[in-house]
């Protein structure tokens, strides 16, 4: 590679690491409004105060928090070229990713066993928030799992060498994004009831 065709390589490696962060402060700042609106709404006459949650939440926090682990060490792994060790991670993210979706609807079966429906009559305020939330974050969890996707894809290709692996990294830092999020929704609604 030429010495000229460095710089230009670099501007688009930082360019696409500046595009991600925009959308990830753009995301927080949609979720930091929706959890503004539910703080306030908590005023209203009809909030649901003896609100649980699902247990199967809590499981999924402690999935989430372990893909986010071997997704760290999907990547180290793979910048330092271990392939092998570095697509059992990089699968085992992808797995667990999935596993917490599962995990979602599962929460989502326990919220309407217990009586509380997105919409309808016998829904609330309470839960139409929660619902909204999550669904928004699952949303996110999916374009999360796409990335891991495309991740194992070029990685089983052997597109990722030393120095080259801004997809993976990129993909590493929007996979952590979306965990830190769901501790902070779950934290959110465990305290603000």
């Amino acid at each position: 590679m030429k010495d000229t065709e460095r710089p230009e390589e670099e501007k688009i490696y930082r360019a696409k690491k500046m595009m991600l962060w925009f959308g990830i402060i753009s995301l927080s700042m949609s979720f930091a409004g929706l959890t503004s609106a539910y703080v306030v709404s908590k005023e209203r006459p009809d909030w649901l105060t003896d609100f649980e949650i699902p247990q199967a939440f809590y499981i999924s926090l402690a999935v989430i928090v372990l893909s986010s682990i071997t997704v760290h060490f999907a990547k180290i792994t793979v910048q330092k070229e271990k392939n092998r060790t570095g697509m059992l991670l990089l699968v085992a993210t992808f797995l667990l990713g999935g596993i917490f979706v599962w995990l979602q609807f599962l929460g989502f079966s326990q919220i309407i066993a217990n009586g509380y429906y997105f919409t309808g009559s016998e829904s609330s305020i309470t839960t139409s928030f929660i619902y909204l939330v999550v669904i928004m974050h699952l949303a996110h969890i999916s374009v999360g799992l796409l990335s891991l996707l495309v991740v194992i894809y070029n990685h089983y290709k052997l597109k990722y060498t030393k120095g080259k692996t801004l997809g993976i990294e990129l993909a590493a830092t929007f996979w952590h994004f979306v965990d830190i999020l769901w501790i902070y929704l779950f934290l959110f609604f465990y305290f603000v009831r």
